[in-house]
Protein backbone atom coordinates (compact mmCIF):
# COMPACT_ATOMS: atom_id res chain seq x y z
CA UNK A 1 0.00 0.00 0.00
CA UNK A 2 1.40 4.09 -0.60
CA UNK A 3 2.63 5.61 2.52
CA UNK A 4 1.65 8.66 3.99
CA UNK A 5 4.03 10.55 6.94
CA UNK A 6 2.60 12.02 9.77
CA UNK A 7 4.15 14.55 12.49
CA UNK A 8 4.15 12.54 15.89
CA UNK A 9 3.39 15.10 18.71
CA UNK A 10 1.08 15.66 20.98
CA UNK A 11 -1.92 16.50 19.07
CA UNK A 12 -4.91 15.10 20.74
CA UNK A 13 -6.67 12.29 18.95
CA UNK A 14 -4.83 11.53 15.88
CA UNK A 15 -6.02 7.49 15.88
CA UNK A 16 -9.05 8.30 14.04
CA UNK A 17 -7.12 10.45 11.35
CA UNK A 18 -4.78 7.01 10.84
CA UNK A 19 -8.04 5.23 11.07
CA UNK A 20 -9.35 7.13 7.57
CA UNK A 21 -6.46 7.42 5.86
CA UNK A 22 -6.08 3.33 6.33
CA UNK A 23 -9.68 3.11 5.14
CA UNK A 24 -8.83 4.49 2.04
CA UNK A 25 -6.08 2.86 1.68
CA UNK A 26 -2.36 4.21 2.70
CA UNK A 27 -0.65 3.12 5.30
CA UNK A 28 0.65 5.43 7.74
CA UNK A 29 4.22 6.34 8.51
CA UNK A 30 5.23 8.32 11.95
CA UNK A 31 7.88 11.44 11.50
CA UNK A 32 9.46 10.68 14.63
CA UNK A 33 12.57 13.23 14.34
CA UNK A 34 13.25 16.37 12.54
CA UNK A 35 15.48 14.41 10.02
CA UNK A 36 12.34 12.28 9.13
CA UNK A 37 10.45 15.53 7.92
CA UNK A 38 13.54 16.27 5.35
CA UNK A 39 13.05 11.95 3.98
CA UNK A 40 9.56 12.50 3.92
CA UNK A 41 7.91 12.72 0.21
CA UNK A 42 4.72 14.14 2.11
CA UNK A 43 3.50 15.13 5.11
CA UNK A 44 0.77 15.30 7.67
CA UNK A 45 0.20 18.04 10.22
CA UNK A 46 -2.55 17.32 12.33
CA UNK A 47 -2.82 19.16 15.39
CA UNK A 48 -5.54 20.19 18.24
CA UNK A 49 -5.17 22.60 21.26
CA UNK A 50 -3.83 26.38 21.76
CA UNK A 51 -1.60 27.86 19.13
CA UNK A 52 1.07 28.71 21.45
CA UNK A 53 1.79 25.62 22.96
CA UNK A 54 1.30 23.52 19.43
CA UNK A 55 3.80 26.15 17.55
CA UNK A 56 5.99 25.88 21.04
CA UNK A 57 6.10 22.48 20.51
CA UNK A 58 7.41 22.34 17.44
CA UNK A 59 10.28 25.15 17.45
CA UNK A 60 11.36 23.63 20.84
CA UNK A 61 11.79 19.97 19.23
CA UNK A 62 12.75 21.74 16.18
CA UNK A 63 10.25 21.13 13.74
CA UNK A 64 9.58 24.21 12.29
CA UNK A 65 12.19 24.95 9.72
CA UNK A 66 12.38 21.34 8.30
CA UNK A 67 8.30 21.34 7.97
CA UNK A 68 8.73 25.02 6.23
CA UNK A 69 11.61 23.16 3.78
CA UNK A 70 9.31 20.42 3.15
CA UNK A 71 6.65 23.28 1.93
CA UNK A 72 8.96 24.89 0.13
CA UNK A 73 10.35 21.74 -1.93
CA UNK A 74 6.85 21.36 -3.42
CA UNK A 75 6.24 18.07 -1.35
CA UNK A 76 2.99 17.68 -0.98
CA UNK A 77 1.71 18.88 2.69
CA UNK A 78 -1.34 19.07 4.49
CA UNK A 79 -2.55 20.92 7.66
CA UNK A 80 -5.19 20.06 9.98
CA UNK A 81 -6.63 22.74 12.30
CA UNK A 82 -4.25 23.94 14.01
CA UNK A 83 -1.76 22.58 11.08
CA UNK A 84 -3.84 25.03 9.03
CA UNK A 85 -3.11 28.10 11.94
CA UNK A 86 0.43 27.14 11.76
CA UNK A 87 1.13 28.58 8.01
CA UNK A 88 -0.11 32.13 9.38
CA UNK A 89 1.92 34.24 10.71
CA UNK A 90 0.28 34.11 14.15
CA UNK A 91 -2.68 34.36 16.22
CA UNK A 92 -4.45 36.64 19.03
CA UNK A 93 -4.45 33.27 21.15
CA UNK A 94 -1.34 33.82 21.63
CA UNK A 95 0.67 37.10 20.56
CA UNK A 96 4.08 36.09 21.51
CA UNK A 97 4.61 32.89 19.53
CA UNK A 98 5.03 33.52 15.61
CA UNK A 99 3.92 30.58 13.16
CA UNK A 100 5.36 29.56 10.33
CA UNK A 101 4.55 32.78 8.04
CA UNK A 102 3.66 30.72 4.73
CA UNK A 103 0.63 32.46 4.41
CA UNK A 104 0.00 35.91 5.41
CA UNK A 105 -2.74 36.69 7.76
CA UNK A 106 -3.67 36.35 11.33
CA UNK A 107 -5.95 34.13 13.63
CA UNK A 108 -8.73 35.96 15.33
CA UNK A 109 -10.81 34.73 18.16
CA UNK A 110 -14.74 34.67 17.12
CA UNK A 111 -16.96 37.37 19.07
CA UNK A 112 -18.83 35.42 21.32
CA UNK A 113 -21.46 38.65 22.07
CA UNK A 114 -23.93 36.78 19.45
CA UNK A 115 -23.24 33.12 19.39
CA UNK A 116 -21.03 30.26 21.69
CA UNK A 117 -17.49 30.21 21.38
CA UNK A 118 -15.93 27.92 20.52
CA UNK A 119 -17.23 27.49 16.71
CA UNK A 120 -18.27 23.33 16.66
CA UNK A 121 -19.97 21.09 14.72
CA UNK A 122 -21.04 20.98 10.90
CA UNK A 123 -20.33 23.93 8.39
CA UNK A 124 -19.48 24.79 5.40
CA UNK A 125 -16.52 24.84 2.93
CA UNK A 126 -17.44 26.81 0.10
CA UNK A 127 -15.62 27.97 -3.07
CA UNK A 128 -18.16 28.03 -5.61
CA UNK A 129 -18.39 32.18 -5.11
CA UNK A 130 -15.06 32.89 -4.50
CA UNK A 131 -12.59 31.03 -7.66
CA UNK A 132 -15.52 31.19 -10.02
CA UNK A 133 -15.22 27.03 -9.71
CA UNK A 134 -19.08 26.31 -9.82
CA UNK A 135 -18.67 22.97 -11.71
CA UNK A 136 -15.40 22.84 -9.95
CA UNK A 137 -14.11 20.80 -6.75
CA UNK A 138 -11.15 21.43 -4.57
CA UNK A 139 -9.85 18.58 -3.27
CA UNK A 140 -13.51 17.06 -3.68
CA UNK A 141 -15.53 19.71 -1.78
CA UNK A 142 -18.94 20.01 -2.51
CA UNK A 143 -20.65 23.33 -1.58
CA UNK A 144 -23.79 20.91 -0.58
CA UNK A 145 -21.49 19.42 1.76
CA UNK A 146 -20.54 20.06 5.85
CA UNK A 147 -17.33 19.37 7.77
CA UNK A 148 -16.63 18.97 10.91
CA UNK A 149 -14.91 22.08 13.17
CA UNK A 150 -14.11 22.23 16.74
CA UNK A 151 -11.98 25.82 17.58
CA UNK A 152 -12.30 29.56 19.04
CA UNK A 153 -9.82 31.13 16.25
CA UNK A 154 -10.20 31.60 12.61
CA UNK A 155 -8.56 33.60 9.99
CA UNK A 156 -11.09 36.72 8.55
CA UNK A 157 -11.70 36.66 5.18
CA UNK A 158 -11.01 38.88 3.04
CA UNK A 159 -12.37 38.27 -0.46
CA UNK A 160 -9.69 38.60 -3.12
CA UNK A 161 -6.51 39.18 -0.94
CA UNK A 162 -4.85 35.59 -0.88
CA UNK A 163 -6.30 34.96 -4.08
CA UNK A 164 -4.38 37.23 -6.13
CA UNK A 165 -1.27 35.24 -4.70
CA UNK A 166 -2.48 32.42 -6.06
CA UNK A 167 -4.66 30.52 -2.82
CA UNK A 168 -7.97 29.17 -3.39
CA UNK A 169 -9.89 29.48 -0.84
CA UNK A 170 -12.79 27.65 1.07
CA UNK A 171 -14.74 29.70 3.15
CA UNK A 172 -17.32 29.07 6.23
CA UNK A 173 -19.57 31.74 7.88
CA UNK A 174 -20.45 31.27 11.73
CA UNK A 175 -22.53 34.44 12.64
CA UNK A 176 -21.92 37.33 10.69
CA UNK A 177 -18.04 36.43 10.20
CA UNK A 178 -16.61 34.77 7.34
CA UNK A 179 -13.63 32.79 7.46
CA UNK A 180 -11.02 30.32 5.64
CA UNK A 181 -12.53 26.85 6.13
CA UNK A 182 -9.51 25.47 4.05
CA UNK A 183 -6.83 26.91 1.75
CA UNK A 184 -4.58 25.67 -1.20
CA UNK A 185 -1.81 25.93 -3.60
CA UNK A 186 0.41 24.24 -5.49
CA UNK A 187 1.66 21.19 -3.26
CA UNK A 188 -0.43 22.77 0.09
CA UNK A 189 -3.91 22.34 1.37
CA UNK A 190 -4.97 22.83 5.02
CA UNK A 191 -8.15 22.78 6.70
CA UNK A 192 -9.59 24.15 9.58
CA UNK A 193 -12.28 21.78 9.94
CA UNK A 194 -11.52 17.87 10.77
CA UNK A 195 -11.69 15.73 7.33
CA UNK A 196 -11.49 12.46 9.98
CA UNK A 197 -14.39 13.58 11.62
CA UNK A 198 -16.56 14.80 8.98
CA UNK A 199 -18.24 11.78 7.38
CA UNK A 200 -18.22 10.31 3.92
CA UNK A 201 -17.08 14.22 2.75
CA UNK A 202 -13.96 14.15 4.88
CA UNK A 203 -12.91 11.11 3.41
CA UNK A 204 -13.39 12.44 -0.02
CA UNK A 205 -11.12 15.60 0.78
CA UNK A 206 -8.14 12.85 2.01
CA UNK A 207 -8.65 10.47 -0.67
CA UNK A 208 -8.36 13.61 -3.28
CA UNK A 209 -4.98 14.58 -1.66
CA UNK A 210 -3.68 11.21 -1.14
CA UNK A 211 -4.28 10.86 -4.95
CA UNK A 212 -3.09 14.67 -5.95
CA UNK A 213 -6.32 15.55 -7.63
CA UNK A 214 -6.69 19.24 -6.65
CA UNK A 215 -9.24 20.29 -9.01
CA UNK A 216 -12.15 17.87 -10.37
CA UNK A 217 -15.85 18.77 -12.32
CA UNK A 218 -18.52 17.96 -9.97
CA UNK A 219 -21.48 15.96 -10.58
CA UNK A 220 -24.33 18.35 -12.57
CA UNK A 221 -26.71 18.10 -9.91
CA UNK A 222 -24.21 19.38 -7.31
CA UNK A 223 -22.94 22.01 -9.36
CA UNK A 224 -24.70 25.79 -7.07
CA UNK A 225 -23.98 29.21 -8.08
CA UNK A 226 -22.27 31.41 -5.98
CA UNK A 227 -25.50 33.06 -4.36
CA UNK A 228 -27.30 29.80 -3.68
CA UNK A 229 -23.78 28.20 -2.04
CA UNK A 230 -24.26 31.27 0.19
CA UNK A 231 -27.51 30.67 1.52
CA UNK A 232 -26.28 27.01 2.81
CA UNK A 233 -23.67 28.50 4.65
CA UNK A 234 -23.46 28.40 8.43
CA UNK A 235 -23.27 26.16 11.69
CA UNK A 236 -25.76 23.29 11.62
CA UNK A 237 -27.29 22.31 14.90
CA UNK A 238 -26.36 18.91 15.90
CA UNK A 239 -27.77 15.74 16.47
CA UNK A 240 -26.15 13.85 19.47
CA UNK A 241 -25.96 10.11 19.82
CA UNK A 242 -25.71 8.87 23.52
CA UNK A 243 -24.27 5.48 24.75
CA UNK A 244 -24.72 4.53 28.52
CA UNK A 245 -22.37 1.95 28.45
CA UNK A 246 -21.66 0.00 32.10
CA UNK A 247 -20.72 -3.28 33.11
CA UNK A 248 -23.65 -5.96 33.37
CA UNK A 249 -24.03 -8.69 35.91
CA UNK A 250 -22.27 -11.07 33.96
CA UNK A 251 -19.09 -8.68 33.52
CA UNK A 252 -19.74 -7.22 29.97
CA UNK A 253 -19.71 -3.78 29.19
CA UNK A 254 -23.36 -2.91 27.60
CA UNK A 255 -25.35 -0.28 26.00
CA UNK A 256 -27.87 0.53 28.87
CA UNK A 257 -30.55 3.42 29.48
CA UNK A 258 -31.64 4.97 33.19
CA UNK A 259 -34.43 5.91 34.18
CA UNK A 260 -33.95 8.86 36.42
CA UNK A 261 -30.50 7.61 36.65
CA UNK A 262 -31.43 3.76 37.83
CA UNK A 263 -30.47 0.87 34.82
CA UNK A 264 -31.95 -1.53 36.49
CA UNK A 265 -34.89 -3.78 34.81
CA UNK A 266 -38.04 -3.33 37.42
CA UNK A 267 -40.08 -6.11 36.16
CA UNK A 268 -37.04 -8.84 36.23
CA UNK A 269 -34.70 -9.67 38.44
CA UNK A 270 -33.28 -6.35 38.21
CA UNK A 271 -31.05 -6.92 35.58
CA UNK A 272 -29.01 -4.09 33.96
CA UNK A 273 -30.97 -3.09 30.79
CA UNK A 274 -28.98 -4.33 27.64
CA UNK A 275 -29.80 -2.12 24.74
CA UNK A 276 -26.68 -3.97 22.66
CA UNK A 277 -23.02 -3.63 21.85
CA UNK A 278 -21.56 -0.59 22.44
CA UNK A 279 -19.49 -0.77 19.06
CA UNK A 280 -22.36 -1.92 16.91
CA UNK A 281 -24.55 0.86 17.90
CA UNK A 282 -22.12 3.75 17.57
CA UNK A 283 -21.64 2.45 13.85
CA UNK A 284 -25.37 1.80 13.46
CA UNK A 285 -26.04 5.35 14.44
CA UNK A 286 -23.33 6.91 13.06
CA UNK A 287 -24.63 5.23 9.31
CA UNK A 288 -28.03 6.94 10.04
CA UNK A 289 -26.42 10.25 10.40
CA UNK A 290 -25.57 11.05 13.75
CA UNK A 291 -23.50 14.16 13.68
CA UNK A 292 -21.61 12.79 17.11
CA UNK A 293 -21.47 10.19 19.11
CA UNK A 294 -21.15 10.52 22.74
CA UNK A 295 -20.16 7.29 25.40
CA UNK A 296 -20.61 8.21 29.10
CA UNK A 297 -18.83 4.90 30.98
CA UNK A 298 -21.20 4.82 34.21
CA UNK A 299 -18.96 2.17 35.57
CA UNK A 300 -16.06 4.36 35.16
CA UNK A 301 -12.67 2.84 36.77
CA UNK A 302 -13.71 0.79 39.49
CA UNK A 303 -12.64 -2.76 38.38
CA UNK A 304 -9.30 -2.49 36.66
CA UNK A 305 -5.90 -0.93 36.02
CA UNK A 306 -6.42 2.45 33.63
CA UNK A 307 -4.14 1.27 31.23
CA UNK A 308 -6.56 -2.12 30.56
CA UNK A 309 -9.87 -0.51 30.30
CA UNK A 310 -12.23 -2.32 28.45
CA UNK A 311 -13.48 1.55 27.63
CA UNK A 312 -10.07 1.99 25.73
CA UNK A 313 -10.55 -0.91 23.25
CA UNK A 314 -14.51 0.33 22.32
CA UNK A 315 -13.05 3.68 21.46
CA UNK A 316 -10.18 2.06 19.22
CA UNK A 317 -12.63 0.20 17.54
CA UNK A 318 -15.45 2.81 17.14
CA UNK A 319 -12.86 5.07 15.43
CA UNK A 320 -12.31 2.51 12.95
CA UNK A 321 -15.56 3.06 11.54
CA UNK A 322 -17.11 6.15 13.11
CA UNK A 323 -15.81 9.15 11.03
CA UNK A 324 -17.67 11.57 13.34
CA UNK A 325 -16.60 12.87 16.52
CA UNK A 326 -16.32 11.00 19.85
CA UNK A 327 -17.13 12.33 23.71
CA UNK A 328 -16.14 9.63 26.61
CA UNK A 329 -17.70 10.54 29.76
CA UNK A 330 -17.14 8.91 33.18
CA UNK A 331 -13.94 8.88 35.58
CA UNK A 332 -12.31 12.06 34.27
CA UNK A 333 -10.55 13.26 37.34
CA UNK A 334 -7.69 12.39 39.47
CA UNK A 335 -7.45 8.66 40.57
CA UNK A 336 -5.80 5.60 42.09
CA UNK A 337 -6.64 2.86 39.71
CA UNK A 338 -6.62 -1.19 41.57
CA UNK A 339 -2.85 -1.51 41.31
CA UNK A 340 -2.14 1.65 43.61
CA UNK A 341 -0.90 4.06 40.69
CA UNK A 342 -2.35 7.04 40.96
CA UNK A 343 -2.98 8.27 37.79
CA UNK A 344 -3.96 12.38 37.13
CA UNK A 345 -6.95 13.11 35.18
CA UNK A 346 -4.86 14.54 32.29
CA UNK A 347 -2.83 11.25 31.65
CA UNK A 348 -6.57 9.71 31.74
CA UNK A 349 -7.90 12.32 28.63
CA UNK A 350 -4.74 11.39 27.28
CA UNK A 351 -5.15 7.63 27.19
CA UNK A 352 -9.09 8.17 25.70
CA UNK A 353 -7.91 10.58 22.77
CA UNK A 354 -5.08 8.59 22.04
CA UNK A 355 -8.01 5.60 21.50
CA UNK A 356 -9.93 7.54 19.31
CA UNK A 357 -11.84 10.02 21.70
CA UNK A 358 -12.09 14.06 20.70
CA UNK A 359 -13.86 15.34 23.75
CA UNK A 360 -14.02 14.24 27.26
CA UNK A 361 -16.57 15.21 29.66
CA UNK A 362 -16.28 16.15 33.42
CA UNK A 363 -18.91 15.78 35.61
CA UNK A 364 -18.90 15.07 39.32
CA UNK A 365 -15.52 16.87 39.39
CA UNK A 366 -16.39 19.96 37.67
CA UNK A 367 -18.87 20.37 40.78
CA UNK A 368 -16.08 19.90 43.87
CA UNK A 369 -13.89 22.60 41.31
CA UNK A 370 -16.47 25.05 40.69
CA UNK A 371 -17.12 25.33 44.53
CA UNK A 372 -13.26 25.86 45.09
CA UNK A 373 -13.21 28.50 42.26
CA UNK A 374 -16.10 30.41 44.32
CA UNK A 375 -14.81 29.77 47.78
CA UNK A 376 -11.07 31.27 46.25
CA UNK A 377 -13.46 34.47 45.52
CA UNK A 378 -13.28 33.45 41.72
CA UNK A 379 -9.68 32.61 41.21
CA UNK A 380 -8.42 29.70 39.53
CA UNK A 381 -7.18 26.97 41.33
CA UNK A 382 -4.92 26.11 39.07
CA UNK A 383 -5.06 22.44 39.26
CA UNK A 384 -8.45 21.13 38.32
CA UNK A 385 -8.82 18.53 35.63
CA UNK A 386 -10.75 20.80 33.51
CA UNK A 387 -7.83 23.63 33.79
CA UNK A 388 -5.07 21.03 32.75
CA UNK A 389 -6.94 18.98 30.07
CA UNK A 390 -8.22 22.23 28.40
CA UNK A 391 -4.31 23.92 28.59
CA UNK A 392 -3.15 21.07 27.16
CA UNK A 393 -5.77 20.40 24.46
CA UNK A 394 -7.68 23.39 24.15
CA UNK A 395 -11.26 24.13 25.75
CA UNK A 396 -12.66 22.79 22.83
CA UNK A 397 -11.43 19.10 24.05
CA UNK A 398 -13.43 19.79 27.32
CA UNK A 399 -17.10 19.48 27.98
CA UNK A 400 -19.06 19.58 31.55
CA UNK A 401 -22.04 16.96 32.20
CA UNK A 402 -24.30 18.89 34.39
CA UNK A 403 -26.69 16.56 36.34
CA UNK A 404 -29.38 19.17 37.86
CA UNK A 405 -32.53 18.69 39.44
CA UNK A 406 -35.41 20.72 39.74
CA UNK A 407 -36.03 22.42 43.09
CA UNK A 408 -39.36 24.18 43.84
CA UNK A 409 -40.24 27.32 45.84
CA UNK A 410 -42.78 29.66 46.09
CA UNK A 411 -41.28 32.73 45.53
CA UNK A 412 -37.54 33.96 44.02
CA UNK A 413 -36.93 35.14 47.90
CA UNK A 414 -36.99 31.70 49.04
CA UNK A 415 -33.47 30.95 48.22
CA UNK A 416 -30.36 32.85 47.13
CA UNK A 417 -30.07 30.74 44.09
CA UNK A 418 -30.79 31.66 40.46
CA UNK A 419 -34.79 30.73 39.69
CA UNK A 420 -37.36 30.47 36.66
CA UNK A 421 -40.85 31.05 37.04
CA UNK A 422 -41.75 27.95 35.52
CA UNK A 423 -45.01 26.80 33.30
CA UNK A 424 -44.94 23.45 35.33
CA UNK A 425 -46.18 23.92 38.54
CA UNK A 426 -45.03 21.89 41.63
CA UNK A 427 -46.47 19.71 44.13
CA UNK A 428 -47.57 22.56 45.83
CA UNK A 429 -48.87 24.78 43.13
CA UNK A 430 -45.09 26.14 43.27
CA UNK A 431 -44.62 28.82 40.19
CA UNK A 432 -40.87 29.05 40.75
CA UNK A 433 -38.05 26.65 40.99
CA UNK A 434 -34.18 26.27 40.83
CA UNK A 435 -31.91 23.68 39.40
CA UNK A 436 -29.68 22.16 42.21
CA UNK A 437 -26.16 20.46 40.75
CA UNK A 438 -25.69 16.88 42.25
CA UNK A 439 -22.61 14.79 42.22
CA UNK A 440 -22.32 10.90 42.60
CA UNK A 441 -24.90 9.74 39.58
CA UNK A 442 -27.58 12.17 40.87
CA UNK A 443 -27.47 10.64 44.33
CA UNK A 444 -25.77 14.22 45.74
CA UNK A 445 -27.30 17.01 45.85
CA UNK A 446 -24.82 20.17 46.46
CA UNK A 447 -25.71 24.05 47.27
CA UNK A 448 -24.68 25.35 43.97
CA UNK A 449 -27.22 26.29 41.01
CA UNK A 450 -26.74 25.11 37.30
CA UNK A 451 -25.76 29.01 36.51
CA UNK A 452 -23.46 29.38 39.18
CA UNK A 453 -22.03 25.82 38.29
CA UNK A 454 -21.83 26.86 34.39
CA UNK A 455 -20.06 29.95 34.95
CA UNK A 456 -17.62 29.05 36.87
CA UNK A 457 -16.73 25.44 34.42
CA UNK A 458 -16.62 28.34 31.68
CA UNK A 459 -14.12 30.44 33.66
CA UNK A 460 -12.30 27.21 34.86
CA UNK A 461 -11.81 26.10 30.88
CA UNK A 462 -14.70 23.82 29.56
CA UNK A 463 -16.00 23.90 26.24
CA UNK A 464 -18.82 22.76 25.81
CA UNK A 465 -21.70 21.93 28.34
CA UNK A 466 -23.50 18.77 28.31
CA UNK A 467 -27.37 19.72 29.91
CA UNK A 468 -28.86 16.94 31.08
CA UNK A 469 -31.93 17.10 33.70
CA UNK A 470 -32.61 14.37 36.35
CA UNK A 471 -36.09 15.10 36.41
CA UNK A 472 -36.45 14.23 32.60
CA UNK A 473 -33.94 11.33 32.08
CA UNK A 474 -36.08 7.95 30.62
CA UNK A 475 -39.49 9.84 30.61
CA UNK A 476 -39.06 10.32 27.01
CA UNK A 477 -41.71 13.44 27.45
CA UNK A 478 -39.59 16.17 26.02
CA UNK A 479 -36.42 18.06 26.78
CA UNK A 480 -36.60 21.04 30.06
CA UNK A 481 -36.69 23.77 27.88
CA UNK A 482 -37.34 26.11 30.83
CA UNK A 483 -33.71 25.22 32.28
CA UNK A 484 -32.19 25.25 28.59
CA UNK A 485 -33.00 28.50 27.81
CA UNK A 486 -31.73 29.73 31.22
CA UNK A 487 -28.54 27.74 30.64
CA UNK A 488 -27.58 29.40 27.22
CA UNK A 489 -28.54 33.14 28.72
CA UNK A 490 -25.92 32.59 31.59
CA UNK A 491 -22.64 31.45 29.49
CA UNK A 492 -21.15 31.62 26.22
CA UNK A 493 -19.88 28.17 25.46
CA UNK A 494 -21.69 25.89 23.48
CA UNK A 495 -24.88 23.82 24.82
CA UNK A 496 -26.09 20.28 24.00
CA UNK A 497 -29.53 19.62 25.73
CA UNK A 498 -30.19 16.23 27.20
CA UNK A 499 -32.84 13.84 28.83
CA UNK A 500 -36.19 13.79 27.69
CA UNK A 501 -35.96 12.99 24.22
CA UNK A 502 -38.66 10.71 22.91
CA UNK A 503 -39.70 10.91 19.18
CA UNK A 504 -38.41 13.02 16.45
CA UNK A 505 -40.74 15.86 17.20
CA UNK A 506 -38.64 16.64 20.83
CA UNK A 507 -35.83 17.41 18.76
CA UNK A 508 -38.14 19.74 16.35
CA UNK A 509 -38.87 21.08 19.75
CA UNK A 510 -35.74 21.85 21.43
CA UNK A 511 -34.24 23.72 18.32
CA UNK A 512 -37.20 25.43 17.70
CA UNK A 513 -38.12 27.22 21.55
CA UNK A 514 -34.63 27.05 22.74
CA UNK A 515 -31.33 28.50 21.15
CA UNK A 516 -29.47 25.10 21.89
CA UNK A 517 -26.58 24.57 20.36
CA UNK A 518 -27.16 20.62 19.68
CA UNK A 519 -29.44 18.05 21.08
CA UNK A 520 -28.26 14.53 22.39
CA UNK A 521 -30.57 11.20 22.36
CA UNK A 522 -29.99 7.87 24.41
CA UNK A 523 -32.07 5.00 24.55
CA UNK A 524 -34.24 5.67 22.02
CA UNK A 525 -35.05 3.54 19.08
CA UNK A 526 -32.57 4.61 15.54
CA UNK A 527 -34.36 8.11 15.27
CA UNK A 528 -31.04 10.17 14.42
CA UNK A 529 -32.38 9.71 10.15
CA UNK A 530 -33.70 13.46 11.66
CA UNK A 531 -30.40 14.91 11.78
CA UNK A 532 -30.62 15.41 8.11
CA UNK A 533 -33.45 18.38 8.69
CA UNK A 534 -30.82 20.13 10.58
CA UNK A 535 -27.56 19.20 9.89
CA UNK A 536 -25.47 17.85 7.41
CA UNK A 537 -25.31 16.36 4.17
CA UNK A 538 -23.31 13.31 5.16
CA UNK A 539 -21.14 13.22 1.64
Amino acid sequence: MPTVHMLDYVAGNVRSLVNAIEKLGWTVEWVKTPEDVSKADNLILPGVGHFGHCLTQFNQASYTKPIIEHINAGKPFLGICVGLQALFEGSQEDAAVQGFGIIPGHLKRFKDSDKSVPHIGWNSANTSKKDGLADQSLYGLRPSSKYYYVHSYAVPYREGELEKQGWSIATARYGDEEFIGAIAKDNVLATQFHPEKSGAAGLRLLKAFLEGKKFSTLPKDLQIDGSAAALREGLTRRVIACLDVRTNDAGDLVVTKGDQYDVREKDTEGQVRNLGKPVEMARKYYEQGADEVTFLNITSFRNCPVADLPMLEILRRTSETVFVPLTIGGGIRDTVDPNGKTVSALEIATLYFKSGADKVSIGSDAVTAAEEYYARGKKLPGNTAIETISQAYGNQAVVVSVDPKRIYIPSPSSTTHNTVKTLTPGPKGEEYAWYQCTIKGGREGRDMDVVQLVQAVEALGAGEILLNCIDKDGRNNGFDLELINAVKEACTIPVIASSGAGNPGHFVEVFERTPTDAALGAGMVCHFPLSSRYTKSIG
